[in-house]
């Protein structure tokens, strides 16, 4: 005869469950950030330089990212969450493979098509992660969204450290290799995902999906969504373009410039890690105006860096700077919507996620014209536009009452 589940065991599950959720945000970051780092090595760096290469491959990245959202939801009607988990490592295994068959001197438009199946394998994992972690986001969305972002630096850091490792001790003519390699961890991730289950979750105490895209429409949300388009716009624009524009504006090596990416990734996952223990200490407001004004500097440090040592310094304070802004804008979501609907999560995060990718793609388009000292332009802009929104938030908050 059996028995039901124990509260105790019925809780460790679900700790087991989240737990692996969250690990799943280490493949996301280690999938998205394999772009940036992989350039140098791809021979980016070299003239002459074909800048509008570079802004193709993120913009094809973005855009798999957006198709993935409408394919997630077909995937999880029809098969459930578990397998649009497995299919999203498997396909994003596929990708790795694919693009160390097509690396230079084969035509980009090869790695074009490559990153295309990669955006959408990372689309897919993030949709299918959101609904897992469905509960964690209801009763902590700050916390859950600070342990997520660490696993996903934890991810961009130990992609951006085995491209370096692998110049240091082989060169560029073992990176189809470490493609093939780095394949294997979505593999790994797919049957992880498989020993596992994750039931569909009842959402008959959640509003309609309808009623979430309504809110995603009202204003609030809409200034909640551009903030985090920029924000991410900024981060991704220095971690795509910042090996590129040391090595061509400070004159370091591949190697030297992929660690200072390293170091930028590191600063931004302890960062996130550290404003848990700050936010329940710290006016919110100020910690926001700090954080933004610390990246700022640090844009600049970098802008007029002439050395190894500037560039480490710029990007400690746009690590620095950037890591607690989104862990207080998610705390604020979901104060402001006090319910969580993964959709709803999911599309202002997609949001944010593409205009991740569509920033480094425009400065990619931009420094085909103007040169690679654009790269700091655009997010010392995008930081400025950071600012402008949390003050119109703070703005209308104050008039709505909310």
């Amino acid at each position: 005869m059996s028995f039901p589940p124990s509260n105790a065991q019925a809780g460790a599950k679900d700790i087991d469950t989240g737990g692996k959720a969250l690990a799943g945000f280490l493949l996301s970051g280690f999938l998205l950030a394999l772009l940036g780092a992989i350039l140098p090595a791809w021979g980016y760096h070299r003239d002459p330089p074909d800048f509008t290469a570079v802004g193709n491959y993120f913009l094809s990245v973005a855009v798999g990212v957006v198709a993935a959202a409408g394919l997630a939801r077909r995937i999880m009607a029809r098969r459930g969450l578990s397998f649009l988990l497995v299919f999203a490592c498997s396909l994003s295994c596929v990708a790795l493979a694919y693009l160390a068959l097509v690396s230079p001197p084969a035509s980009s438009w090869w790695r074009v098509a490559g990153l295309l199946v990669l955006g959408i394998g990372a689309g897919l994992l993030n949709m299918a992660l959101f609904h897992t972690l469905s509960p964690s986001f209801q009763s902590d969305a700050a916390g859950t969204a600070t342990m997520g972002g660490a696993w996903y630096g934890l991810g961009c850091l130990t992609a951006t450290l085995l491209v370096a490792f692998t110049l240091l001790v082989a060169g560029t003519s073992y990176v189809p290799g470490l493609l093939a390699f780095m394949a294997v961890v979505p593999a790994i991730f797919a049957v992880i995902y498989a020993k596992s289950s994750y039931p569909a979750r009842s959402e008959s105490a959640q509003p309609t999906m309808r009623q979430a895209l309504k809110d995603l429409r009202s204003p609030g949300a809409v200034m909640f969504a551009a903030l985090l388009f920029f924000q991410f716009g900024n981060e991704w624009s220095i971690a795509g373009w910042l090996p590129l524009f040391l090595i061509r504006r400070v004159g370091l090596s591949p190697e030297a410039a992929l660690l200072i990416l390293a170091l930028y990734w590191l600063f931004l996952m302890t960062g996130r890690l550290a404003s848990v223990a700050i936010l329940p200490r710290v006016r919110h407001r100020r910690l926001l105006l700090g954080s933004a004004l610390a990246a700022l500097f640090g844009c600049l440090v970098l802008f007029q860096s002439k050395n190894a040592f500037g560039a480490a310094s710029g990007a400690f304070f746009v690590g620095a700077g950037y890591a607690s802004i989104y862990p207080l804008v998610s705390e604020a979501i979901g104060r402001r919507f006090p319910y969580y609907h993964p959709g709803f999560f999911n599309g202002i995060f997609s949001l944010a996620l593409v205009g991740g990718l569509l920033a480094p793609a425009s400065v990619g388009y931009a420094a085909a014209e103007l040169g690679v000292g654009v790269v700091i332009g655009i997010p010392l802009a995008g930081t400025c536009m950071v600012m402008a929104l949390v003050s119109l938030i703070w703005l209308e908050s104050k008039v709505t009452g909310r």
